[in-house]
């Protein structure tokens, strides 16, 4: 096959140069010849006379030329890739067209629902809200309903809308407790406030929780097993941990959103439950297993419509109390994982929550400063604490002494006041230095004690005295604060750390 050395292309009528021996096709080595006058490969001097006729066989036909190797050809491909591109736009711009048109009717629709929703509440509020007005008019306590979107059962019910045998552990609790609070005394062998002034840095475990978004923000430590401590992480984690070892015992998820409260519920002859609540607006119960030793979670509890901001286990250890930003607060039985209260709307968002130690009470905290103490039993107010003089701020964090006659709370960004509840009235107020922003305040458990946990540090004030016994500064912010077994050991939060102070004498032993 010859190739033209001028086209390159098949010649229709090939010659041959017989100076070079180059095949050309005729009619363009001829005009060539005619315009340069020589051969355009070599460059010789070239005639018509020297070209010589190639004679091909009449049989044989000139190949087809490759498809890809002219312009036109290859304008035509392009000219259909073009085609079958604009086709398959075409059409995928119809199915996004349609299902544009779906997803805006699905919206309407929602946003629809989602208005008469809205109204029937508004609706339902009104409703329940003239019907306060009317029975408190008439001297009547109002019972605090349900959720409402739970039917209730045909059990028996107590004071409040309360279960008859909730309220039967209550008051049992309670008439156990209270007889006993004027002896109730320290244990034997705790703390003294002369010991609490040797306290020091003892022990620091490092690195709990993920480092994004990093912070521990609750902490927990078993009373039945002084090693073991709970807490709750920024990383929506819940982590049970083991001292001792410095071993995590069990990594619990379920959380959609940080942990801002953990607690034990440990009771005899019955398994240890872990509890959290978070901004996700649930709070979480897990339940030990004694056959493969793991906490396997039980409960997840989604009462609330706001961010959970307390939680606290009832002296029965069968009622968990929750508070919550949509301004209610609610007790479930959890021996059997069902609500049993749930409050009326409060005039503000609850902050924080605490209980008793004798069972009867329930104090929450408020954006404007003030502490709503509740009755358990009927959900009625049993008083309303004020601060006088201050500027308005949020009381997040409250703590009942154990004897029960105060009540530990911030009475202002920068200070805490101790409550006389008998009278009630502010009976001291500490000032922490302007700098100082609380975020935990807590009291012992033999009441002699009082601890606060914030921007500086952490604190501890001895009680009735009000003298400053410690402190621990160290470690930077301690969001959360909790005193340990016998008092002997304080522990605190820091960023991404747990940390513990301790005696000279326990940290020889340690």
């Amino acid at each position: 096959m010859f190739f033209c050395a001028i086209s390159g292309e098949v010649p229709q009528d090939p010659v041959i140069s017989a100076k070079s021996g180059h095949v050309y096709e005729r009619r363009l080595i001829q005009k060539y010849i005619n315009e340069n006058g020589s051969d355009p490969v070599t460059g010789e001097k070239l005639e018509e006379s020297d070209l010589v006729s190639v004679k091909a066989s009449p049989n044989a036909a000139p190949p087809r030329a490759p498809a890809q190797t002219s312009i036109p050809a290859l304008l035509q491909t392009l000219q259909n890739e073009w085609d079958a591109l604009v086709l398959e736009t075409f059409a995928l711009k119809q199915q996004y067209n349609a299902t544009r048109q779906e997803l805006s009717y699905s919206l309407y629709a929602q946003d629809a629902a989602t208005r008469v929703v809205a109204r029937l509440m508004k609706e339902r509020d009104a409703a329940r809200e003239a019907l306060a007005s009317v029975q408190a008019s008439m001297g009547i306590v109002p019972p605090s309903g349900s959720s409402g979107d739970v039917e209730m059962s045909g059990e028996e019910e107590g004071a409040g809308g309360i279960p008859a045998d909730i309220v039967s552990q209550i008051d049992e609790t309670h008439q156990t407790l209270s007889a006993a609070r004027k002896k109730r005394k320290a244990p034997a062998h705790y703390v003294t406030p002369a010991e609490v002034k040797t306290f020091k840095a003892k022990h620091t475990i490092p690195s709990l929780h993920s480092a994004s978004p990093a912070g521990i923000t609750s902490l927990a430590v078993s009373r039945t097993d002084p090693s073991h401590f709970l807490t709750g992480g920024n990383d929506k984690i819940v982590q049970l941990y083991d001292r001792t070892t410095d071993k995590v015992l069990a990594t619990l998820k379920g959380h959609t959103k940080k942990v801002n409260h953990v607690a034990f519920r440990e009771k005899d002859g019955e398994p240890t439950l872990l509890l959290s609540g978070g901004a996700d607006k649930i709070a979480k119960i897990w339940s030990h297993d004694a056959t493969s030793g793991e906490y396997l979670p039980k409960q997840t509890i989604r009462s609330h419509k706001g961010e959970i901001t307390g939680l606290a286990v009832h002296p029965t250890s069968t009622v968990l109390a929750l508070s919550s930003h949509d301004k209610s607060y609610s007790l479930h039985d959890i021996t059997n994982f069902k609500q049993v209260f749930f409050s009326a709307p409060a005039d503000e968002p609850l902050t924080s929550l605490s209980i008793h130690p004798d069972g009867m009470l329930l104090a929450v905290g408020t954006p404007a400063s003030t502490i709503q103490i509740y009755d358990i039993r009927s959900g009625g107010i049993a008083a309303t604490l004020t601060p006088e003089g201050s500027t308005p701020f949020t009381v997040h964090t409250t703590s009942f002494s154990e004897n029960g006659y105060h009540l530990l709370a911030p009475d202002s960004l920068s200070s805490m006041a101790i409550w006389d509840l008998r009278k009630p009235k502010i009976a001291h107020s500490i000032p922490l230095g302007d700098d100082f922003k609380i975020n935990k305040v807590s009291y012992d458990l033999s009441a002699q004690l009082l601890g606060v946990a914030g921007s500086e540090g952490a604190r501890v004030y001895a009680h009735k005295s009000w003298e400053e016994l410690a402190r621990f500064e160290e470690g930077g912010e301690v969001t959360d604060l909790v005193f340990g077994h016998q008092g002997k050991e304080i522990w605190g939060v820091s960023g991404r750390e747990v940390r513990v102070w301790g005696s000279e004498e326990a940290m020889d032993t340690a």
